[in-house]
């Protein structure tokens, strides 16, 4: 049974979590709440990735250019290494589920705009970039805020389920996104699509308004008062070296996302090769998302030892990606895309929960944003990526990435070690 405190002033009411019943990949979703802030954040997932696609099809369909393809994502990506932490604080200093609505809302107006502009032929490349940071700036919120906030529901028996099953929409995101952007651009063009997603938005935002504000933990709120919020971003980076397996983790991190999954936008570019439509295209993406979502699935049914399913995934995945760029066939890249996407799955799914679990209940939001920032690699290995294919081409490009960041991760696990130590 949920139980419940009188509304607060300006807030919605606050509903103190019950652990759920039972084990299994779906456990989590028994817990009051959960269902709808994981549906929430689906939506959200599927609206992302498609506005990602949408990006880097109108850049590459209007200059052809690996650089400015690549940099769509940089942007998309980029607050996550600059707002990161600050987002953390906020989780940390604000009423989540409020701070999660009005990033739901703010996305709604401006997407639309993009549909208008792409509806009037007025829609330019470098109006794709400000509106990208904007939608990375919403990831930002999604992932210190949203996921925070899905601890303080499930708590810690089932948060490496519930982080699974994140993961897992986090993936079918990427593949329901690809798909549905491919295809609406192909039968009805780039505007409407945008208003596709618009739709979704609003779906999210009338899902999340039926959600509690769930309570923080006792030791969220020291007894000598609060800190001030610059204290509470200052705090984050403070605590970092004390917490050698955090360290581990997030170093793995970096690798993955600047040297693995930076690959994400210049699929545009590697469909060319095969000539490959516009939905051909999304399939590709698709097919990593799907495999991502298999894995995902199989981490929550299975619960294997996190830290070293969190590496095995890395580094297997650097290899699996390689067919896609160097085989100039339209089954073996999408192939090659659904396979590393099965080895991410397992990376994904553990990376969440691995940084959850190793900090304190006071400093979670705040290991969320350094985990945003670790992965705001990506957006640099986006532009550096582009920058390589600008010069050797996309195939090679995507090659010497893969293997420098296999071989990066094999020496920063032998190093830091403490990541294969964490359950």
């Amino acid at each position: 049974m949920t139980t419940t405190e009188p509304p607060r002033a300006g807030g919605a009411r606050s509903a103190a979590p019950v652990a759920p019943q039972g084990q299994g990949a779906f456990a989590s979703l028994r817990a009051p709440h959960f269902p709808k802030v994981w549906a929430a954040g689906w939506i959200w997932n599927i609206g992302r990735w498609a506005m990602g696609f949408l990006g880097a099809y109108v850049a590459n369909d209007l200059t052809g250019s690996p650089r400015l393809v690549q940099l769509t994502g940089s942007f998309m990506w980029g607050p996550l290494l600059f707002a990161g932490l600050i987002g953390g604080a906020v989780s940390d200093w604000f009423n989540r589920r409020r701070v999660v609505l009005v990033q739901l809302a703010v996305m709604v107006p401006l997407t639309a705009l993009m549909g208008v502009l792409a509806l009037q032929d007025a829609l330019r490349v470098w109006m794709l970039y400000p509106f990208m940071v904007a939608v990375g700036i919403g990831w930002v919120v999604d992932m210190t805020v949203r996921r925070a906030m899905i601890y303080d529901l499930v708590g810690p028996e089932h948060v490496t389920g519930a982080m699974a099953l994140e993961m897992l929409s986090s993936a079918a995101g990427l593949a329901m996104g690809a798909l549905i952007g491919g295809t609406v651009i192909q039968t009805l063009g780039v505007g409407p699509a945008y208003f596709v997603v618009v739709g979704g938005l609003v779906a999210a935002v009338a899902i999340m308004w039926r959600v509690p504000s769930p309570p923080r933990a006792a030791s969220m709120v020291p007894a000598g008062g609060r800190p001030s919020f610059l204290s509470t971003v200052a705090d984050g980076f403070r605590a970092l070296p004390a917490n050698p397996a955090l360290v581990s983790i997030l170093g793995v991190t970096v690798f993955v996302d600047f040297f693995h999954f930076s690959f994400t936008p210049i699929i545009q570019v590697i469909a060319e090769r095969v000539d490959a439509t516009p939905s051909m295209t999304g399939l590709i993406a698709a097919a990593t998302g799907l495999g991502m979502m298999i894995g995902s699935y199989w981490v929550a049914a299975r619960r294997p030892h996190a830290g070293r399913a969190y590496v095995f995934g890395s580094m297997v995945a650097c290899l699996l990606i390689l067919g896609l760029a160097t085989v100039p066939n339209y089954p073996v890249i999408v192939a090659s895309a659904f396979t590393a996407g099965l080895a991410m799955g397992l990376f994904g799914s553990t990376q969440t929960a691995l940084a959850i679990t190793s900090t304190s209940d006071e400093m979670r939001g705040r290991a969320m944003g350094l985990l945003s920032m670790a992965i705001g690699a990506l957006p640099v290995g986006m532009y550096a990526l582009g920058e390589l294919a600008q010069v050797i081409g996309a195939p090679a490009a995507l090659v010497a990435f893969n293997l420098t960041g296999l071989v990066g991760i094999a020496v920063w696990v032998k190093v830091r070690p403490e990541v294969l130590s964490v359950r």
